[in-house]
């Protein structure tokens, strides 16, 4: 936690340099899956953007979406940028400014074109569902113009559902406004067919999973275990294989201790039953504090052969489970321990990096620095261009800890 408090110091003290200068706008809170092609993956050098409505804005808190993708491919050099504006549409209605050049459609096709994409996720649908049946062909016909200009720009695109409003009550969760959401949800996966596209269905598993687990806290806008599944739902159509890792161990009463899918390690002392090493093929989607959510991911740890009575396992100096020798044998899920705080630090990073963006292309006084009255203060885009360098390093530090370490385990008998 040192390292992450550094990182925002750094920011702290880079952003102070332009604060004078740059008055900064607050994040907005306001108001049958069909499944990927399997070979779909970020390749190196892939730059991603996030473009939408508050579905992407209002992850900016969070960062599980990032998270997901950046620790499915940790192998590769994959940066981001999230574009998404609370009450957007695929016309970027929601981007006004009050000046005309450029329209908001304009000024979206700009911020798209700068943030040099080669994979676009779009999330769109949600505010258009409102104009109902009559709003459908007008949707179409921006959704089809907008994949258009992201096709010509050689960027792959991922089409997002919209997600549906969400109510305990479940007469209100099938409500004539869910319907009317299903309705765009279908017309955006033909579309996204006849353009060649990639679909993801989130409308279907998030209208079923608010039956067990609270995703909203007003009924509009995902909360942070609504991202944490929504970031899962992605990682699964997009990732294909699990996250989660297995270990098995057979302790003999006389002979070696053995494992397939462990390094058995010499024990460092004698109340040490047996160490061995786990490598990590990614790093975990830790589940957000104070959640009822579990992990998405997590290691399961069977260890056969020991004798009656509890057994803890330890990494670190760390208590991370204990149980019975019957339960080791069924197995233990392990949901903590140091690869989910790397994992936490990371989204952390990327939290971090995401804001220091966000102030830079949406700066509350745009129209007296880059707008038609930059002739009074145009001098200050210094500023905004020097928030870059935060946003290079930080995507430095994430690259740095994007890889998984492996991991030793200890396990021991208390006396």
């Amino acid at each position: 936690m040192k390292k992450t408090q550094g990182i925002r110091n750094y920011i702290l003290a880079g952003l102070l340099l332009v604060l004078p200068t740059v008055v900064m706008a607050q994040v907005s809170l306001g108001a049958g899956t069909a499944r990927p092609d399997a070979t779909f993956a970020l390749q190196n050098g892939d730059r991603v953007v996030f473009v939408g409505n508050s579905l992407f804005e209002n992850e900016l808190l969070y960062g599980y979406l990032e998270l997901a993708l950046t620790t499915r491919w940790p192998d590769r050099q994959v940066t981001f940028r999230n574009l998404g504006w609370t009450g957007d549409t695929v016309f970027g209605e929601a981007r006004s400014y009050f000046t005309n050049p450029p329209t908001p459609y304009d000024l979206l096709l700009k911020q798209i074109t700068e943030a040099k994409p080669t994979v676009v996720f779009v999330a769109y649908g949600g505010i258009e569902a409102q104009k109902g049946q009559e709003g459908l062909p007008e949707f179409v016909k921006g959704l089809d113009s907008l994949l258009d200009t992201l096709s010509k720009l050689g960027a792959r695109t991922v089409l997002l559902s919209p997600i549906p409003l969400f109510s305990a009550n479940s007469a209100e969760t099938n409500s004539p406004r869910n319907d009317m959401l299903a309705q765009y949800s279908d017309e955006i996966a033909r579309r996204a067919a006849a353009k060649g596209a990639l679909f993801i269905d989130v409308f279907k598993p998030l209208k079923e999973l608010v039956k067990t687990v609270a995703l909203s806290d007003n009924g509009f806008h995902l909360n942070e275990t609504g991202y944490y599944q929504l970031a899962g739902l992605l990682d699964k159509q997009l990732g294909g294989a699990l996250r989660s890792q297995s270990v098995s161990i057979a302790v003999p009463k006389k002979g070696t201790v053995t494992s397939e899918t462990a390094k058995i390690l010499p024990s460092p002392s004698e109340g040490s039953i047996v160490q061995f090493e786990m490598e990590n093929a990614y790093l975990p989607l830790p589940a957000p504090a104070n959640s009822a959510s579990q992990s998405i991911d997590s290691r399961l740890i069977k260890i056969n052969g020991l004798k009656k009575g509890f057994y803890t396992l330890k990494t670190n100096g760390l208590e991370i489970a204990s149980a019975s020798a019957d339960q080791w044998a069924k197995g233990v899920v392990v949901r903590q321990g140091p690869e989910f705080t790397e994992a936490e630090q990371l989204r952390e990073m990327i939290v971090e990096k995401n804001k220091v963006f966000f102030h830079q292309y949406r700066p509350q006084n745009r129209t007296y620095i880059i707008g038609f009255r930059s002739y009074e203060q145009g001098r200050h885009a210094k500023g905004l261009e020097d928030l870059g360098l935060i946003i290079t390093w930080l995507e430095g530090q994430i690259a740095q800890h994007r890889m998984p370490k492996s991991s030793v385990y200890q396990l021991t008998q208390p006396n």
